[in-house]
């Protein structure tokens, strides 16, 4: 099955991430984490954070994709994941949203914004998210009363998922090539011992 590695065309004034889309389940296979119920005095009034906290992008990680091309899998380098990170701020798509990538949806802002530079020290570690090293974090405001309420404490959605344009090449490093087939492997196996 074909592996491709999908890049910034830097000519392209289109590409990049141009929303992030709240989902039930994430191509990345990972999910956020809701923070909530922390408590802020502020004129003896507790108010909720309703912050979600997840990766956005993961490098290197297979996603299985089917389409009018046939089945193949993509995946990210750090270096384009660094990128597509700083592009998407440098545009000002914080408070582009989406839910399920169908319908925009408005109060919700990427408020916080890093690369996991060490798993140990990251605070992805202090939430319990084990990301790898390359990866892009996020933290998201909800100030949308009904998508907390009917999407987010409700379980249904559960993670993150980006919207945006990239070029593709099929990846030509072998040891890329080997590593990803590897990958993909072993979420084969995962799913045949699901069942």
């Amino acid at each position: 099955m074909k592996i491709i590695e999908l890049i910034l065309d830097e000519n392209d004034f289109e590409a990049g991430i141009e929303a992030i889309s709240i989902v039930s389940d994430p191509a990345i296979e990972s999910p956020f984490v809701a923070l909530k119920k922390q408590e802020i005095k502020l004129a003896e009034v507790d108010k909720e954070k309703k912050i979600l906290m997840g990766p956005l992008l993961i490098p290197d990680k297979p996603i299985y994709r089917k389409d009018e091309n046939g089945e193949y899998y993509i995946f990210f380098s750090k270096e384009t994941i660094n990128k597509a990170s700083q592009l998407f701020l440098q545009n000002g798509n914080q408070s582009n949203a989406t839910l399920e990538h169908a319908s925009k949806i408005t109060g919700l802002t990427l408020v916080e914004s890093w690369i996991v530079e060490d798993k140990q020290k990251d605070k992805t570690a202090l939430y319990g998210l084990d990301v790898p090293v390359g990866s892009w974090v996020g933290s998201i405001k909800v100030n949308n009363d009904e998508v907390w309420d009917q999407y987010i404490l409700s379980g249904l959605c559960k993670g993150f998922s980006i919207e945006g344009f990239f070029a593709d090449k099929i990846s030509s490093k072998p040891k890329d090539k080997e590593k990803m087939s590897g990958q993909v492997l072993n979420q084969i196996k995962d799913i045949l011992n699901e069942k």
